[in-house]
């Protein structure tokens, strides 16, 4: 199976210029049975926590930011992936993605850092949130669950995936071992130490 990863980066806070870089990183991978991105792509991983002072209390500079952040923020629900859906149909082509959803079913203010599965024929099959935030990640992150902790078929394998620092907690992996993964997809915003290690001691561990 061809497998197509896509290392582009985001534009903070905006929405239309990533979403037309993934659409023309996925045309550019054509021919791919999976293509994944990187963690927290659409909109962006707020790198700005921990360059502002993000801790400081009623601080409108703050404010700003996390409104900003999520007007920016990914609505699956209401279409928010519809374009990169109907692409991943056009091309036949299973796609995991990182965004930062906003679901309006939890009061549209709490964001999550989520890895979307679409599978090739554009629909949504699962939405993982990760489960715990790292540091200052938990500032402007909510707590996920283990709702989308799900293994899905493709072609010879059975795929799963985490989102960035959950890749070291065992009881996450063991979750996905458990429903048979053999081809393990740990999404990172970008750390070459943690890439380096983690992907292979998870492959040794899953015998993926």
């Amino acid at each position: 199976m061809k497998i197509a990863i896509a290392q582009i980066a985001p534009v903070l806070l905006d929405r239309a210029e990533p979403d037309q870089r993934v659409l023309d990183a996925m045309t550019q991978a054509q021919g791919a049975q999976l293509i994944v991105f990187g963690a927290g792509l659409l909109p962006c991983y707020p790198f700005w926590v921990e360059r502002t002072d993000g801790a400081r209390f009623d601080s409108a500079r703050q404010k700003d930011c996390y409104a900003r952040y999520v007007k920016a923020a990914v609505d699956f629900e209401a279409g928010g992936l519809q374009r990169i859906q109907t692409h991943t149909e056009a091309l036949g082509m299973a796609t995991y993605i990182g965004i930062m959803e906003r679901p309006l079913d939890r009061g549209g203010h709490s964001l999550y850092a989520s890895l979307v599965y679409i599978d090739a024929k554009g629909v949504v099959q699962s939405v993982h949130r990760k489960l715990m935030p790292t540091y200052e990640e938990r500032l402007v992150w909510s707590p996920g669950d283990g709702a989308g902790l799900v293994a899905h078929d493709l072609h010879e394998f059975r795929v799963g995936g985490l989102n960035c620092w959950e890749n070291w907690m065992p009881l996450a992996r063991a979750a996905l071992y458990a429903q048979g993964v053999n081809l393990h997809v740990a999404v990172w915003p970008g750390n070459l130490a943690n890439t380096e290690w983690i992907t292979r001691f998870i492959a040794r561990e899953s015998r993926s």
